[in-house]
């Protein structure tokens, strides 16, 4: 077996280029789409959706549009004023929603239907 051989030095690397300034776009806001509740009622102060069906809060008007497969049912809410949605699992299929206010939680059957 032949001896090792020393082994050569490394050569040194070649200085890095700076890196080039990145060109940045500001940000664009998002396209949220036509609203799909009923224009008269304004702008929500609150609005969401969870398994398919959408809510939107107007406290000036005190209705809840809920829109569930592409029906869209408004109600007076009285003075309960919707802040968030919960909707419990069942074995079938999903829940009715059931929604937060400073009374508590409101099932839609507690509502009046208006529209």
């Amino acid at each position: 077996m032949e001896p090792m051989k020393p082994m050569q030095p490394m050569e040194p690397m070649r200085p890095m280029e700076p890196m080039k300034p990145m060109q940045m776009q500001p940000m664009q806001p998002m396209d949220s789409g036509a609203p799909w509740w009923p224009g008269d009622l304004g702008q929500p102060s609150t609005s969401g959706a969870q398994n398919g069906t959408r809510y939107a809060f107007f406290p000036d008007a005190r209705r809840l549009a809920v829109e569930d497969g592409g029906q869209i049912t408004v109600y007076d809410t009285g003075e309960h004023r919707i802040g968030g949605v919960s909707q419990q699992q069942s074995g079938s299929g999903r829940g009715a929603p059931r929604f937060t206010s400073q009374q508590g939680d409101v099932d839609l059957s507690q509502l009046r239907q208006v529209k």
